[in-house]
């Protein structure tokens, strides 16, 4: 299931089910049962408990997922490794099947007939293997190869491929089943194994026809951690359903590249617990990059079939406790849109799937039900749920069986419009019943996207070779060129925007839109923008005439100056904290000045080596001065994506809380405390707040969010009072960054050299700053929100207007002489938004380079 943004309990705009005027009134589950907001908000106030898994964190950075082999036939009998039998895997309690026990089902089954494939396509997190099973009639393998070739000329050149009236016919339609993405959501896992031995072992001539039309794709449990763990979010802290088009977990990449391999039709996610079932599609607002008359259509009438096979199992609410099944696009106003392309429902689409759903089956078995109900009543909940996902997987494989050409043509269809490059469509009200003027979202393709590194290389490669592992096509241009009155070098990257997967380019590269004035409440995020977060240069322009190259990768970035001397690396990118804390961990004597690291020439060998390493670039230093540099021990009391990206950055970090800290924690080898989640300052026993003020006397703090504000306040750093806007917030926002003197403190250390965008979930910023802080960044006095959602309260605070500007982060030097940095924006969200982790890396190298620095007031 989905959680709501944090915080909209407190503000009292939690999205609920409400009736749309358009249809009758369903039959409805008390209130409560509706939606079950048990797990917490998303954004939550407790620190991070995960350990520090050095080789999981190195294999979730490098390993990449398995492929589909396309010069094969079926079947494939590949014997699966079997894991050791793990008596704690929370699966059991429920009467389901623990992870150790999928691969010996699945290879079982594919010695039973002729119609089962099993592979593993990479690991978890934690090191578990990810299992996607193939379900077709058998091929030779001249006859997968030609099923391949049919697939690549779909996508590669749908118009003749809409031409070819025999194609449909010999192609097989794919359909995707991703089941278990969250851990603690175990029941789909089931249906799925269940679902493909009745396809395995039926001899109903109807099944027998269905394969030979279609294959059908089963992620078999995308999220082992969770499973075993009866957690919600993988062995890294990660929802992955936040993770898509952002892709910072082995996981989703294994989801990525099912999708682009498959090109399913149609594709279904299992989840729970919503009661009656709750089946896509969604309310408004709908995405703006998807061709949503196709999607719409067939969403819809899978959808209802869906909602007629559930019902039809006869479970009742008087008898069993389940409620009928609801569709949100029908039955609610908003509050569960398809808004973000985070989901991977709202993923799918990009790569060609014309049907894409959430299943939220009924009765709950996790969170405090887990724990406090009798097994029994555990286990009569699971079979009646695993009962209601069999029974959506096996409408949606007849939905794909009794509209096969249709699919195909309108998948076709998709790809044809984005290599015409014709302008997105508005959809024609009533094209299913109840779509009205509030369903209606457009968006503007440019003609292409230029990319370049003007800000920086190494974050201009990062982003390319992110599009291309999306399967967008990028090109190089091979000389300068001229686009809306603009000069660009050879080199540049260029998106053109005439390719089959536009849509992708388009919601990752765009701006994106304040959509505050639409909805009231949204489910998630309702902001994002690769083009504006990542760091790189990216301009969209109407017009193009480049001589170009199509790119694998993007080209090498690295580079030392020839000139002699003390070399500088400015902290403008994530690779460059990469870099930066590398030589740190070689002993490598550097010292840090104005938002930069100064390497002496005497270490220019290895200078050399990191800058062909991690591709940054330095320059010739005017002067070796500085502050001396060490390595950097954080002690942090952050939340899961904040306590992964540092680690990601290079970083030693420690996870603490007010328990460890109360528990006697030694500060000795810690150099910086971050204060995100999970951390009272007022809660602390004498000792702990005695041990933690003589840290603050020489170390630095850095801070973030509502419990960093609260930190600052309590525990008496700098004079700032922090002003909260609306809890749920978010969005891609306008800044300005600044520096300079303030109080005779050194400021700039953290905006300086910043991008000119933000990110903000549950903003705050800063008034009635004392003459030791210095503004570092303050929201933009236009806007500020570019793209995303931001209403004021009830009362009329809260708002982006009230924000305007006003510090968003601030600096300064304490009494004790703490060197502090108070954030009230999210730099480091869910890992998404690359450009602004440089702001942290620079917050980090300054508190701990000044440690211990006299203070002048």
């Amino acid at each position: 299931m989905r959680l709501p943004p944090a915080l909209l309990a407190a503000l009292l705009v939690i999205p609920v089910v409400v009736p749309r005027a358009v249809s009758a009134d369903p039959v409805a589950p008390p209130a409560p049962a509706v939606r079950d907001f048990g797990n917490g908000p998303e954004r939550n106030e407790v620190a991070a408990d995960v350990p520090q898994q050095a080789e999981a964190l190195k294999a979730a950075q490098t390993e990449q997922p398995g492929t589909l082999s396309h010069d094969r036939g079926y079947p494939r009998r590949t014997r699966l490794p079997v894991p050791p039998a793990n008596p704690a895997d929370a699966s059991i309690k429920l009467g389901l099947v623990p992870h150790h026990g999928i691969a010996p089902r699945l290879n079982d089954l594919q010695q039973r007939g002729d119609r089962v494939s099993a592979q593993v396509i990479g690991r978890s997190y934690g090191g578990r293997d990810l299992y996607l099973v193939t379900v077709t009639a058998p091929e030779s393998a001249a006859e997968a190869r030609e099923q391949e070739r049919i697939r690549e000329r779909i996508e590669n050149d749908p118009a003749a491929a809409a031409r070819d009236r025999k194609l449909v016919k010999r192609y097989k339609a794919p359909v995707f089943v991703n089941a278990n993405i969250h851990g603690n959501e175990w029941e789909g896992t089931d249906a799925a194994l269940r679902v493909i031995e009745e396809l395995a072992t039926s001899k109903d001539p109807g099944i027998a026809a269905l394969l030979a039309r279609t294959r059908l794709y089963f992620n078999i449990t995308a999220n082992p951690d969770g499973r075993v763990n009866g957690a919600r979010q993988n062995g890294a802290g990660f929802d992955l359903n936040r993770d898509f088009v952002t892709v910072s977990q082995p996981e989703a990449r294994a989801m990525r590249q099912i999708m682009i391999d498959a090109q399913p039709v149609t594709m279904i996610d299992l989840h729970g617990y919503v009661n009656g079932t709750l089946i896509e599609p969604t309310t408004p607002p709908h995405g703006a990059n998807y061709e949503y008359d196709l999607f719409i259509q067939n969403t819809y009438a899978n959808g209802l079939g869906m909602e007629s096979a559930v019902n039809g199992l006869g479970y009742t609410p008087e008898k069993d406790g389940v409620y009928p099944a609801q569709i949100p696009f029908r039955d609610s106003d908003e509050g569960w849109d398809d808004w973000p392309p985070i989901f991977t429902p709202q993923y799918a689409p990009f790569h060609g799937a014309v049907a894409a759903h959430t299943v939220e089956i009924p009765l709950r078995v996790n969170g405090s039900d887990y724990t406090q109900l009798p097994v029994e009543e555990l286990r009569r909940r699971s079979a009646i749920n695993t009962d209601v996902a069999a029974a959506a997987i096996r409408a949606t494989y007849a939905f794909v069986r009794d509209r096969h050409d249709r699919l195909i043509a309108d998948q076709i269809e998709v790809f044809r419009r984005g290599s015409a490059g014709e302008p997105s469509r508005a959809v024609p009200l009533g094209i299913v019943p109840g779509f009205g003027p509030e369903d209606v979202y457009n968006t503007t393709f440019p003609r292409a996207y230029v990319i370049t590194g003007r800000r920086s290389e190494a974050a201009a490669a990062r982003l390319v070779d992110h599009l291309i592992a999306n399967d967008v096509r990028v090109e190089r241009a091979r000389h300068a060129f001229r686009a809306d009155g603009r000069t660009y070098p050879a080199g540049s990257y260029v998106v053109d925007m005439r390719q089959p997967k536009r849509g992708l380019a388009n919601v990752m590269l765009e701006a994106g839109a304040d959509i505050s004035p639409r909805v009231d409440a949204m489910y998630d995020i309702s902001g994002w923008s690769h083009g504006l977060l990542w760091g790189a240069g990216v301009d969209g322009v109407s017009s193009l005439r480049v001589q170009a190259d199509p790119v694998k990768a993007a080209a090498p970035t690295g580079s030392v100056p020839r000139t002699a001397g003390a070399l500088a690396l400015k902290v403008a990118d994530a690779k460059d904290v990469l870099a930066l804390n590398d030589l740190l961990a070689q002993g490598t004597a550097v010292t840090w000045a104005d938002g930069a690291a100064i390497v002496p020439a005497s270490a220019r060998p290895a200078a050399r080596a990191v800058a062909d390493r991690y591709g940054v670039a330095f320059t010739a230093a005017g002067t070796a001065a500085g502050a001396p540099l060490s390595p950097v021990r954080i002690a942090a009391a952050t939340s899961a994506d904040e306590l992964f990206t540092l680690r990601e950055l290079g970083f030693a970090v420690t996870p603490v809380s007010t328990a460890v800290l109360n528990a006697g924690y030694d500060w000795s080898g810690t150099d910086v405390l971050f204060v995100s989640s999970g951390l009272s300052y007022a809660a602390l026993n004498p000792a702990a707040r005695a041990a933690l003020d003589a840290f603050l006397a020489t170390g630095g703090v850095i801070t973030r969010g509502g419990t960093g504000a609260a930190f600052n306040a309590a525990a008496g750093l700098l004079t700032a009072t922090a002003v909260a806007g609306r809890g749920d917030a978010n969005g891609v926002v306008r800044v300005l960054s600044t520096g300079g003197q303030v109080g005779g403190q050194v400021g700039g250390q953290v905006g300086g050299g910043s991008p000119d965008h933000s990110f903000v979930y549950s903003p705050r910023w800063f008034t009635g700053l004392g003459p030791e802080v210095t503004v570092e960044q303050s929201y933009a006095a236009e806007g500020p929100l570019v793209s995303g959602h931001w209403r004021p309260n009830a009362d009329g605070t809260g708002g982006q207007d009230a924000a305007r500007g006003h510090p968003a982060v601030v600096s300064g030097r304490d009494e004790r002489g703490a060197a502090v940095v108070l954030f009230g924006t999210e730099p480091m969200f869910r890992n998404h938004p690359k450009g602004l982790f440089p702001q942290v890396a620079r917050a980090l190298y300054w508190a701990s380079s000044v440690t211990g620095a006299a203070v002048t007031r």
